[in-house]
């Protein structure tokens, strides 16, 4: 190309990215938020709700999501204001003991979920092939997550394999509940906050369950483990809310699938393979099929994505760092991983004695690490412009309220009850 003398030759401008393609490529760090809070015990909860009060407790759904929502914003913020992890930042405010305190406690969080999503993953493969163990699936899931770590870039694998796991159960999900015809009229009546008698307990295992501050927390990790800054602030907030506000859809999907085939038959499911089996007779094996498949989604996400957390944060919390490309990191994922599964292959579920130990810490880690949330968002120094508005405070604290009273709840029914 020829050049004027004492003239630069112009430069070729990338094309900006619009619409569908843009959105897509902004999705990540919430999407693996909500994968790994809508694991086979929230989707237990959400099925359970359906087929014993119908439609009645759908707006459980949206007071839980809605707080989830807002504390996963405010992650998400805070990991564009800063570019230290929030245990560091926590470190440098309160001491080196709050972050070992946060840290430690979402290890033993995260770690109390594990037999679980192990437990969900191989029954969710051994009946999608036809009944074969269970435990070998197990086994053989494990190892695959534990290969996913050793993958170059691992944020990008685990970015992309949520992404597609929560498409996934959205498909699969979604079928259900075209096949199952449920009564809209009905639906909208749920949103009207109503209590049942009885479901209190159920209401607050919901909210605990899908209101996790844990997995919000990490939101701040996720989002600088993608590389985001201030500049991608609009992008940040708006993924967040798409990808908490999927956690809430599949959820009323579920929920709404189990209060049309469940209720009707009097099942009070304990497991959410109780939900897919009641498909069959209905419905035929495809239904089943194509449900388990969404199971398997559910499971796998969470097996994966309740590793990451645990073993980032608790290396973050001991001083190795919390960067998923580190191997020290990995090899603390690795360890939730194997002790999940290794739990799940032993008992069968997670010890009662474990259970108990995990809700003793989470009494006190939960709402600590909520408290801790939102003063880093008020801290001007950290935050700047992104700093926390009036309105943001007042539902913040509402949160924080009805975390508080869970922990109650928490310490009635282990040391009073």
């Amino acid at each position: 190309m020829k050049v004027e003398a004492g003239k630069n030759p112009p430069l070729k401008v990338k094309p900006t990215e619009t619409g569908m393609k843009k959105w897509v490529k902004s999705l990540g760090p919430a999407l693996i938020t909500s994968a790994l809070v809508l694991g086979p015990g929230s989707l237990t909860l959400s099925s359970k709700f359906g087929a014993i009060y119908g439609m009645n407790l759908l707006w459980v759904i949206v007071v839980a999501i809605g707080f989830m929502m807002l504390f996963t914003e405010m992650s998400t913020r805070i990991g564009l204001a800063t570019n230290q992890s929030f245990i560091t930042v926590m470190r440098n405010k309160w001491g080196k003991g709050a972050g070992i305190v946060i840290g430690i406690g979402a290890f033993l969080v995260t770690a109390s979920f594990q037999a679980g999503n192990a437990l969900g993953s191989g029954f969710a493969v051994s009946t999608i092939f036809g009944g074969s163990s269970a435990a070998i699936w197990i086994v053989v899931i494990t190892i695959a997550g534990i290969l996913l770590l050793f993958a170059k870039n691992f944020y990008k694998v685990l970015e992309t394999l949520m992404i597609v796991l929560v498409v996934l159960m959205l498909g699969s999900f979604l079928f259900t509940l075209l096949v199952t015809k449920p009564d809209v009229g009905a639906i909208f009546s749920g949103f009207v906050p109503t209590i049942p008698s009885g479901s209190m307990p159920l209401i607050i295992a919901f909210v605990a369950t899908s209101f996790s501050i844990v997995g919000a927390c990490y939101q701040s990790y996720l989002v600088q483990e993608k590389g985001w800054t201030n500049i991608n602030k609009r992008e940040g907030i708006r993924e967040s809310i798409t990808g908490i506000f999927l956690l809430g859809f599949i959820s009323a999907i579920v929920m709404i699938s189990a209060a049309t085939v469940l209720m009707p038959q009097g099942i009070q499911v304990n497991t959410i393979g109780e939900m897919g089996f009641a498909l069959e007779p209905l419905y035929g094996n495809l239904a089943t099929f194509v449900f388990m498949i969404g199971l398997f989604g559910a499971s796998f996400s969470s097996l994966t994505g309740n590793a990451t957390i645990g073993g980032a944060l608790l290396s973050d919390a001991l001083g190795f760092g919390s960067k998923l490309k580190d191997s020290k990191v990995r090899y603390f994922i690795m360890a939730v991983m194997i002790l999940g599964s290794t739990v799940a292959l032993i008992f069968g579920q997670m010890p009662i004695e474990l259970i108990i130990f995990a809700q003793a810490i989470t009494i006190v880690v939960v709402p600590l690490i909520a408290i801790a949330l939102l003063v880093v968002a008020n801290d001007r120094n950290i935050m700047g412009e992104l700093k926390n508005t009036p309105l943001k405070n007042v539902i913040a604290l509402l949160g924080i309220i009805v975390l508080v009273m869970l922990a109650f709840n928490n310490i009635y029914n282990i040391f009073i009850a």
